[in-house]
């Protein structure tokens, strides 16, 4: 079958949705489909480049730095020449991933055409409004990814319970694209004791580690705030953030101690995972949290919020630990708890949350997407 999938953000850029749709388009790709990946110019890429081989066609539209992500770029309208190009070559579905001008335009193109459209919902844009003090727009903002998305023949979201949230709030025809793991990249064994001497970590000192974007709607200050709470009885603990974002420069004055090793990706990603002890992940935004699974595969002790792939993989106590949702006084007291569990029941977590992630394997997600795509292209 043809797929045609429109997004803002594809690899190489580093966030969860880019890494999803690589993951995605490079196993339907592998199963025999032909697919037109529809996206803007990334930052420091110029349109007429030559492109390395790839098992699959691209369509590049000019696009603008999204305000607040200046290294993304949001796609600029190409529903005219998206409607030639389809016209001639007609895919079986199209796959609109972003709610940006790329994907309304590539959205009304395929209307016209009168080609199936399925989506996926990756992120709360709405809910990060009130990070940047612009909560005034997230009715105006929520009622516009629904407008968006009831366009389309099905919404696909990471978890049943992001599912059934959307439902409760007028979206319809809604369903579950889970996210997977590579466990052949993020595994316990890739753990690097010079790695961690280059942190500072004495023998009886735990790495507590932040892998994602550094800004206000990842809640980051609240990790460094239960790291603070922590260190008050365990002295020789260290924490590492993995990442980059527009609070880097504010916290590193404000937190000198802490190490900041920039982003990373692929084997030294997986490498500074499976480095540390205890994971944080305050995020209150997510729709998923690609982390939380790369974390547990990698075997460390993750705290996280009480919803999205916490609540999906996590039992508390045993393979991880929950605090409840919004609330950060129990986000810091279970970062506390996970931290004082002797050293063998900690050893257990941390082993329970590596099993955990074995079975979390991107085969089963592709076809699952599979399946949604071929039901969406048989309707018309």
């Amino acid at each position: 079958m043809k797929l045609a999938l429109v997004t803002e953000t594809f690899p190489p850029e580093v966030n969860g949705v880019s890494m999803t749709l690589g993951r995605l388009c490079e196993g339907l790709a592998a199963e025999g489909w032909e697919i037109m990946v529809v996206r803007p110019v990334q930052e420091h890429e110029e349109v007429d480049m030559p492109s390395e081989e790839k098992p699959y066609e691209e369509f590049i539209a000019a696009g603008v730095p999204l305000p607040g992500y200046n290294a993304l770029r949001m796609g600029e309208p190409a529903g005219f020449s998206l409607y030639r190009i389809w016209k001639r070559s007609r895919p079986d579905v199209v796959h609109v991933a972003t709610e940006g001008p790329l994907g309304v335009a590539a959205l009304i193109a395929a209307r016209l055409l009168k080609i199936p459209v399925s989506s996926t919902f990756h992120t709360n844009f709405d809910q990060y409004s009130d990070h940047y003090r612009i909560g005034f727009i997230q009715r105006l903002a929520s009622s516009y990814l629904r407008w968006v998305h009831n366009r389309c023949d099905v919404t696909l979201a990471p978890t049943r319970q992001m599912a059934d949230e959307l439902a409760k709030l007028g979206y319809r025809n809604t369903g579950v694209l889970s996210r997977g793991v590579d466990t052949e990249l993020f595994r316990p064994d890739r753990r690097d004791e010079s790695l961690r001497r280059e942190w500072g970590v004495p023998e009886d000192g735990k790495v507590v580690l932040y892998v994602g974007r550094v800004a206000k709607e990842k809640n980051i200050d609240l990790a460094f705030a239960a790291f603070e709470s922590l260190r008050e009885d365990f002295p020789h603990d260290r924490m590492v953030v993995v990442g980059g974002g527009p609070e880097l420069p504010r916290l590193k004055r404000k937190y000198p101690e802490v190490r900041y090793a920039g982003m990373r990706k692929g084997e030294d990603l997986a490498r500074h995972y499976a480095s540390g002890d205890l994971f944080l992940f305050p995020s209150v935004t997510e729709t998923f949290g690609n982390v939380v699974t790369e974390a547990m595969a990698s075997a460390l002790a993750v705290c996280t919020y009480d919803y999205a792939a916490g609540r999906e993989y996590i039992e508390s106590g045993r393979n991880g630990m929950l605090a409840r949702f919004g609330d950060a006084e129990h986000f810091v007291a279970q970062t506390l708890a996970l931290r004082c569990l002797p050293e063998q029941e900690l050893a257990s977590v941390r082993s329970a949350a590596s099993e955990t992630g074995k079975g979390i394997s991107w085969k089963r997600v592709v076809e699952s997407f599979q399946r949604s795509l071929r039901a969406v292209a048989s309707v018309r």
